[in-house]
């Protein structure tokens, strides 16, 4: 039986075949995303993943609906599974907001599906970070998620050449569009045709603009001038003063979603070209507002970085590190009269926080060595029979092949000793 299209499979390392998923690599994200965002003081929370399906329709429009995992549930309810994360994040504001004191600066690594026809960058499932900041309005907010979203990207050993971040803003659109006199009822097709500059031919680009009163050629000049607007501008300083500059560059041609976001709007992509944007956000200050009815109004901007892009990226780089088994020592139980003080050892070690494995059945020497080199196991422990009716430890260095006696109790503290000499 195989799994759904567009959906993964992951396997600890090593691989089984070549395209496989890792679950050691998803470990290895999901643990610098938290690191990071601790270290910018973020919290983290979570939701449900199934959700009513009226909560995606009141933010996107009736028509996400044909881009979603959505049913009847048992109670003939309409429900979805998320396809996204941040309407649960203005759900759960909007009902506890007073618990809180504002700024809130939360992060959450949800799974979410969408029904879309799986291809490069993109599948029907992925895991994501999302990071937002609830409760500022002012663009100091905008700098300091920009910087946590470039020192994320920087953890996994990606620099200023290897990505940038494009910086716009719905701000200046709407100038540019009111200072020439635009129509107020086609804005929103106006903001559909930029949307889609860069993957439309000029000559398409040219006519659908046309028929709102614009231009290519102003369009593009507008966006080649790349001057920021005030807040823009107060972001880019703030993040030249961190030393940040390099990895942020103003570029009109961002705008993203049209109905959704407010202020500044960003996406993060490689300086190659190689891949969908790894990730994207901006500022969304109706979204609370408009989730509890009116009933709850803060100003919120965020951004979500996928797996599946930033995974296909590192790998490119060669910025993966070697994922293998990390077990401190394998106790090897070469007589079966030995096996109750050897399991009280290993549970011993256990306790004390040491990765220990060993044979579940009686096998021959040889084969429990073997088992114990296929683990990458730093120390092999044997128990040993001693003269006087007592047992001692027999602890062997893997690398060095240097070996120790010693009695149970000192096993703990020469096997940790051991684990801190190896990391220094």
């Amino acid at each position: 039986m195989e799994r759904l299209p567009g959906f993964r499979d992951f396997y600890p390392e090593p691989l089984p075949q070549p395209g496989s998923w890792s679950a050691d690599a998803r470990q290895y994200l999901f643990e610098q995303w938290r690191k990071v965002a601790g270290r910018y003081a973020f919290r983290e929370y979570d939701g449900p993943p199934l959700e009513p399906l009226e909560l995606f329709t009141t933010k996107s429009g009736e028509e996400i609906v044909g881009q979603i995992y959505n049913f009847k549930d048992k109670g003939e309810r309409d429900v979805s599974l998320r396809p996204e994360m941040t309407p649960t994040l203005a759900r759960m504001v909007a009902a506890c907001e007073r618990s809180y004191r504002k700024p809130l600066k939360w992060f959450a690594i949800p799974q979410l599906f969408r029904y879309e026809r799986p291809g490069k960058g993109r599948l029907r499932e992925h895991f994501q970070l999302n990071a937002d900041i609830i409760g500022e309005a002012g663009p100091a907010a905008d700098a300091e998620l920009l910087a946590l979203l470039i020192d994320t990207l920087r953890a996994f050993g990606l620099n200023e050449a290897d990505f940038v971040i494009r910086l716009s803003s719905r701000e200046a659109w709407r100038d540019f569009f009111g200072q020439r006199k635009g129509q107020p009822e086609k804005e929103y097709a106006f903001y559909q045709v930029i949307d889609k500059l860069e993957r439309e031919e000029p000559a398409i680009n040219e006519k659908k603009l046309a028929g709102l009163g614009f231009s290519l050629v102003e369009v593009m000049a507008f966006i080649q001038e790349g001057r920021p607007v005030a807040d823009l501008k107060i972001v880019v300083d703030n993040l030249e003063a961190r030393g940040l500059g390099a990895y942020v560059k103003v570029d009109y041609g961002v705008i993203r979603g049209l109905a959704y976001y407010t202020g500044t709007v960003f996406e993060a992509f490689d300086r190659k070209g190689e891949f969908r944007a790894i990730a994207g956000g901006g500022r969304y200050d109706n979204l609370v507002k408009l989730i509890s009815g009116g009933k709850v109004d803060l100003p919120a901007l965020g951004f979500g970085m996928g797996d599946v892009v930033l995974l296909e990226l590192l790998k490119a780089r060669g910025l993966l590190p070697k994922f293998e088994a990390k077990l401190d020592a394998f106790c090897l139980i070469e007589e079966e009269a030995l096996r109750a003080p050897s399991l009280k050892l290993i549970q011993e070690l256990r306790a004390a926080g040491l990765a220990v494995d060993y044979p579940l059945m009686a096998a021959k020497s040889d084969r429990q060595f073997k088992r114990a080199q296929e683990l990458h196991a730093n120390y092999t422990i044997k128990i040993e029979s001693t003269s006087s009716d007592g047992i001692s430890v027999r602890i062997k260095d893997l690398k060095t092949r240097a070996e120790n006696l010693c009695g149970p109790a000192d096993v703990g503290a020469l096997l940790l000793a051991g684990r801190s000499n190896r990391v220094a």
